[in-house]
C-alpha cells in the first residue's frame, strides 16, 4: 500500500461521512457515452461513492481500491463486485471494460503502467473518465480562510500528485482520443460540523497533526466559526468538478 492508501485507511470512516456526494447527472452522461451498459469499474473506489451510482445504469459494476479499510468503510455495496487491487495491476480480463472510471484519486496514480492498463482492460470505444475537485466555493470570508489553510499552513503536506488537482488534471495526459465532458459541480446544503469534518479528511491535514501533535483544524475553528455565523443555520458549498474522459480505439 502507497503512502496515500494508507494515509486514507487510516481516515476511512471520516472519509465516508464527510465526502460530498456526486451529482447524478454525472452518471447520466457517462452511461450515454459508453459502447453498452454491461460492465464498469470504479478503480480506487474508496467507500463507494461513485460505484452506488452506476448500478443504476450497468448491468454489472466492479469497484476496487487498494485499502481494505476504505472498502469496509463502504455503508451498503449492495450488488457491486468489491476487490482489493492497485489501480496499475487488476485481475480482470482485457477489453472486458464499457467504462473505468477514477473519482478523485487519478492523482496519486497517473503514471504510463496505469494508461497501459486501462487501454487493455477497454472494449473498443471503451470509455474512461477521471475527475476531481479542489477547493470549496461558501462566501468570500470562509473561502479565503480555507484557502491560506490549503496553500499556507499545509504547504509542504501535501503527497506528490495533489499539484494535478490544482491543474485540474490538465496537467496530465490520456493516451485516448479525448472527449469533452459537460460543466458539472458537487453541491452540498451543510452544517459547520460538517465543514470541520470534511476538512480533517484531508490528507495533507492528517500529516501536519502527526508532525506538530496538534490539530491545525482545531486551531482555525474559532475563525471559521466566526465566518460561518450560526453554526446550527446550514450553508450550501460547491466544489466545481474538473474531469478527463478518452475513448479507447
Amino acid at each position: 500500500m502507497n503512502e496515500a492508501s494508507a494515509l486514507f485507511a487510516a481516515g476511512a470512516q471520516a472519509y465516508a461521512s464527510y465526502r460530498p456526494q456526486y451529482p447524478a447527472a454525472l452518471f447520466d452522461w457517462l452511461a450515454r457515452h459508453s459502447p453498452q451498459r454491461q460492465r464498469a469499474l470504479d478503480i480506487a473506489c474508496g467507500n463507494g461513492q461513485a460505484s452506488q451510482p452506476l448500478r443504476r445504469h450497468f448491468a454489472q459494476v466492479l469497484a476496487c481500491d487498494a485499502s481494505i479499510e476504505q472498502l469496509r468503510a463502504g455503508s451498503d455495496w449492495g450488488g457491486v463486485q468489491v476487490f482489493v487491487a492497485d489501480a496499475p495491476a487488476l485481475p480482470l480480463p482485457t477489453a472486458s471494460l464499457d467504462l473505468i472510471v477514477v473519482a478523485q484519486a487519478l492523482h496519486w496514480f497517473a503514471n504510463p503502467a496505469f494508461f497501459a492498463e486501462i487501454e487493455r482492460l477497454l472494449k473498443p470505444r471503451g470509455l474512461f473518465c477521471a475527475w476531481c475537485y479542489g477547493l470549496m466555493q461558501i462566501d468570500g470570508g470562509l473561502d479565503a480562510l480555507i484557502e491560506d489553510l490549503y496553500r499556507n499552513t499545509l504547504a509542504g503536506y501535501w503527497l506528490d500528485g495533489r499539484a494535478s488537482v490544482d491543474a485540474g488534471y490538465r496537467d496530465i495526459q490520456l493516451p485516448l482520443a479525448r472527449i469533452a465532458v459537460p460543466e458539472m459541480a458537487l453541491e452540498a446544503s451543510w452544517h459547520f460540523a460538517q465543514l470541520t469534518g470534511y476538512l480533517r479528511t484531508w490528507s495533507a491535514v492528517q500529516l501536519w497533526e502527526r508532525q506538530h501533535g496538534r490539530d491545525p483544524v482545531a486551531e482555525l475553528t474559532p475563525a471559521l466559526q466566526r465566518a460561518w455565523g450560526d453554526v446550527e443555520r446550514p450553508r450550501p458549498v460547491r466544489w466545481p468538478l474538473h474531469f478527463l474522459a478518452g475513448i479507447a480505439g
